[in-house]
């Protein structure tokens, strides 16, 4: 079992029943899953760009995305219903404690010049949306393999009702927010 899934269980669990009084372990806020994504908007000019994504991607996640695509054309951004735009995964179970585990402890250290994240990327039903800059944080990826330093999205979606209780969520697992000024 993984590290971090068993540090929920164990010590989470309890910590997050007693502080927030609930009366039934079903209660307890848990994670449900991680959706990974990147937004490639150069990919209906050169089809190469989605290949590279999407390689990042399941190297990164060890699980190969799908492709998202537009649900209406937009003139301004020469953009057509249709055409592929991103890549996403949707990550569960094990492989989704494990991508949470190399987050928290090794890719977000390796961030430069790295303060800690914002407290403050809730939206008001308890999942976290993170992003980040580039893909080389990661540990697998190989600088000189990569064509482009591409953006990511790592969206957290919590069984949790409110932002607090995601917020303690995520604390009590390691995330490394800010502290507030």
């Amino acid at each position: 079992m993984n590290k971090l899934k068993e540090f929920y269980q164990e010590e989470a669990v309890p910590s997050l029943q007693k502080t927030f009084e609930y009366k039934s372990i079903m209660q307890v806020p848990r994670i449900q899953k991680v959706v990974v994504n990147i937004g490639i908007g150069e990919a209906m000019g050169n089809p190469k760009v989605l290949e590279a994504a999407v390689s990042d991607l399941t190297t990164i996640t060890g699980q190969r995305p799908v492709t998202t695509k537009a649900r209406k054309s937009i003139a301004n951004f020469k953009l057509r219903e249709g055409s592929v735009i991103g890549t996403k995964v949707t990550l569960r179970g094990e492989k989704m404690w494990a991508f949470l585990d190399r987050l928290i402890n090794v890719a977000l250290p390796r961030v430069r010049d790295f303060r800690g994240i914002s407290p403050n990327a809730f939206d008001g039903r308890g999942n976290y949306t993170l992003g980040l800059r580039d893909q080389l944080i990661w540990p697998e990826i190989d600088y000189d393999e990569i064509d482009k330093l591409r953006g990511m999205e790592v969206t957290i979606v919590t069984t949790a009702q409110t932002d607090d209780q995601a917020r303690t969520l995520l604390q009590l697992l390691g995330m490394p927010f800010k502290k507030e000024a």
